[in-house]
């Protein structure tokens, strides 16, 4: 465990802003990260996980720790699940392509998302009508008040639209150590009807899909729509889809007929937050070296240079210009740090 000083966070956010970090260190074990934390050296402390779901606008005056917890077990195994665990710092595409290979079901849809493992629970990540709490069996924190290891289970972490109790009450409190998931084995329940699957699947001449197609669709639809953050900047998508009650929804319906919606519940209608965007006329728009990406209008891009605060002056350009036209208030995904 090295400490060091004065580093650049350029690598370690997948928007590429570059701010600088006072002190940095990238932990690879609890036993070191209880070490950090229960030192005095340092006062200030700043969790950076995988990077993709923030918005670095400022540099960092305190000891950033990179959360970089590796491995994959199996806990227990059944005849039709098993629950396998994975570290916080495992790359989250690379664990689905573990669950993959080893045909275990469940985490298919949610292919190609960035981010690592230690986060998913926070946002509650999702994608092509799957949730990370549609398999999330439990997952341990380290309570950093007491340094005890706690268990969260579905029911504690109040799952709800990218959200969670880890962005709420208990938001600064825990560090996430592993996630457990609940995967099924045999007799895989697939879910085609959200987005594209279905049709990317018919161009594939998949009659039959296994996890494995499905996984392979949602990657070709996400790489034909996203940009790669290797490449281009950027965090996904920045904003969350609004739900409107019914009502509102009628009402915006009466002035936007062919506005695309998905329901709810009886009372509620989600609404898709790049449908608004788009037809604002912000998709492929472009304000010097970052914008809106010209194939999807939910996904800021950072062209290369941009600070983050030309990011967020944007963002806060389209929430006042979306709420002038349809009088919705969208609310931005990331973390705005």
């Amino acid at each position: 465990m090295q400490i060091q000083n004065n580093i650049s966070l350029q690598p370690y956010n997948t928007f590429g802003i570059d701010v600088k970090a006072k002190q940095f260190v990238s932990i690879s074990s609890v036993e070191d990260l209880k070490h950090i934390y229960s030192s005095s050296d340092y006062p200030n402390k700043f969790i950076l996980g995988g990077g993709s779901n923030m918005l670095l606008t400022k540099d960092i005056d305190a000891l950033v720790i990179h959360v970089n917890l590796k491995g994959i077990h199996i806990i227990e195994s059944f005849d039709d699940r098993v629950l396998v665990q994975a570290n916080a710092g495992e790359n989250w595409h690379e664990f689905v392509l573990w669950t993959l290979k080893n045909d275990y079901g469940g985490l298919e849809n949610l292919s190609l998302i960035p981010g690592n493992v230690g986060t998913s629970p926070i946002q509650n990540i999702g994608a092509y009508g799957v949730e990370l709490k549609d398999c999330f069996h439990s997952c341990e924190a380290l309570n950093l008040e007491t340094l005890n290891i706690e268990s969260f289970d579905k029911e504690d972490c109040r799952f709800d639209y990218r959200n969670s109790i880890f962005k709420q009450e208990a938001k600064g409190k825990y560090i996430i150590l592993n996630v457990t998931f609940s995967l099924t084995k045999t007799n895989h329940p697939l879910k085609t009807e959200y987005g594209a699957i279905k049709s990317e699947l018919d161009r594939l001449h998949v009659s039959n899909p296994t996890i494995q197609d499905i996984s392979k669709a949602v990657i070709n639809i996400r790489q034909s729509k996203l940009p790669d953050p290797k490449k281009i900047g950027n965090s996904g998508s920045f904003f969350k889809n609004p739900i409107l009650t019914k009502a509102a929804f009628e009402k915006l319906q009466t002035n936007f007929p062919d506005v695309p919606h998905y329901k709810v519940s009886e009372t509620e209608v989600k609404v898709p937050a790049g449908w608004l965007i788009e037809t604002a006329g912000f998709k492929g728009k472009t304000f010097k070296n970052y914008g809106v990406h010209k194939k999807q209008a939910l996904v800021l891009v950072n062209y290369g240079g941009a600070t983050g605060k030309d990011i967020l002056d944007l963002s806060q350009l389209i929430q006042t210009t979306i709420l002038r036209i349809f009088n919705i208030s969208i609310e931005a995904e990331v973390n705005i740090i």
